[in-house]
């Protein structure tokens, strides 16, 4: 994975979203041209809640398109899922996935330096977004969630660029095991410890680790899956 090219590099404004109306930013189409890239994100992306989305810690969202194929024979199809976009990233690519990716990879991405900070904690706006109840639960269960990057040097980012790895800070630590330890083997104490510890990782998924291990017991995700009131 020492270098893999952008297949789309999108920003999108905030509208109204499903039967709610929900202020959100997902919707992203592909830009043509160089974007700027600073600590908070590309120039023109923007976010419905930007308490929840986006900020430092998820400055760029990133999600692999190789798992839009698994998306349509899960979902019977989605007219979504005819290119990338789906899911609400501003990087689409070929080659990369929660599996080998880890939390502090570092990556050139044009003329900016960026770092993975942690997995995406999937939310409701997937499901209206994809016109399913179910839709933020099932990304959540199957791991394909993408990531975030923070950004370490601003700067320039065209669509023809790609993303050139330069430094692992903790490649044992990749977002398929924080996956695990998260939604699968949830109170595995020597691993939550692990992550509670892990410098590079956002503070708020270190705050979750810590939080279970002294609670012993797994918050309630369904407002954040779900929605509420």
């Amino acid at each position: 994975m020492s270098s893999v090219p952008l297949l789309s590099l999108r920003i999108g404004a905030v509208a109204p979203l499903g039967p709610r109306a929900a202020p959100s930013g997902i919707a992203k189409s592909a830009v043509a041209g160089p974007l700027a890239l600073s600590p908070t994100g590309f120039a023109g992306d923007r976010q419905g809640d930007p308490v929840r989305h986006g900020g430092p810690e998820k400055a760029v969202h990133h999600y692999p398109f190789e798992h839009y194929a698994g998306w349509a024979r899960d979902l019977g199809g989605h007219p979504l899922l005819d290119g990338p976009g789906a899911f609400g990233e501003n990087l689409s690519t070929s080659g990369l996935a929660e599996d080998t990716v880890a939390v502090g990879d570092v990556f050139r991405l044009g003329a900016a330096l960026i770092e993975v900070s942690q997995g995406r904690q999937p939310c409701w706006k997937l499901n209206e977004r994809f016109g399913r109840a179910d839709m933020a639960r099932l990304v959540q269960s199957t791991g394909r969630t993408g990531w975030y990057y923070r950004v370490l040097e601003p700067g320039i980012v065209a669509p023809q660029d790609s993303l050139v790895l330069e430094e692992r800070r903790a490649p044992e630590w990749t977002l398929a095991r924080i996956w695990r330890a998260f939604y699968v083997d949830t109170l595995n104490r020597a691993e939550l410890s692990g992550i509670a510890a892990l410098e590079r990782l956002a503070e708020g998924w270190r705050g979750h680790a810590r939080r279970r291990l002294e609670s012993n017991r797994v918050e309630d995700w369904s407002k954040r899956l779900d929605g509420g009131a």
